[in-house]
């Protein structure tokens, strides 16, 4: 979990007589220095708090006014200076494909400071696709087939939803190609899934959360029930 940022230092304040001829010393060694700088017009070192701030990532999508946001943990810009498998475990509505990645390596394919673009399938795109006992069996006991599935939502590089839709397709490292098209306010890709809050920032990472599983499905999926895992 991140700390609190450390309150800014203040100067502190010369106080009585020792206080003033502190002030006058300075001042004397100073001015030479400041006529100086104002004889040659040399601008003065800019200072670090007149500096702009950065513009904080700023995710799209319906999903996101759900999400955390401002200086709430998991907020935008904490995670775009988190590695992508601690930025995965922030966003709440990814706790199943967080632990599927986990579990498989997915991303230990991928060579060490690759660029990558997630695809991430929410919670309820999951449930909405497997049983519970279907997805801890695949989790569990078919580790090479769920890696294969979560490939199917890695694409190399780092991409905007508009990188995407401006470029018609992209290639999951799966092989499998995808159309991405503008759907309104968000994209859609494959005709199957929606980006639902795209453009979160990781290192060397982009995160879209989409609303349905991608892939060659496993012939388990589709077996759902009324448990919810």
């Amino acid at each position: 979990m991140s700390h609190p940022a450390t309150p800014p230092r203040h100067p502190r304040r010369f106080r009585g007589q020792h206080g003033a001829r502190r002030v006058r010393r300075t001042l004397g060694l100073l001015l030479p220095t400041l006529l100086l700088a104002a004889c040659t017009g040399s601008p003065a070192a800019s200072r670090p708090d007149a500096a702009p701030a950065s513009t904080a990532p700023q995710p799209t999508g319906p999903l996101c006014a759900a999400l955390p946001t401002g200086t709430d943990p998991g907020n935008p810009s904490f995670l775009a200076g988190q590695p992508v498998d601690q930025a995965l475990r922030w966003i709440p509505t990814l706790t199943t494909f967080e632990a599927a990645v986990r579990t498989s390596g997915a991303l230990t394919d991928l060579p060490t400071g690759t660029d990558v673009t997630i695809l991430a399938p929410s919670d309820d795109a999951f449930a909405a696709m497997f049983s519970e006992d279907n997805w801890d069996d695949l989790m569990t006991r078919h580790t090479d087939q769920l890696r294969t599935l979560l490939k199917a939502h890695l694409i190399t590089g780092t991409h905007t939803i508009d990188d995407l839709v401006t470029a018609g397709t992209t290639t999951t490292l799966d092989g499998t190609t995808l159309t991405v098209t503008r759907t309104g306010p968000t994209a859609r890709l494959a005709d199957r899934a929606d980006a639902v809050c795209a453009d979160y920032r990781a290192t060397n990472a982009r995160i879209h959360i989409i609303n349905a599983v991608l892939g060659a499905l496993p012939k388990t999926a589709g077996d759902t029930d009324e448990r919810a895992h």
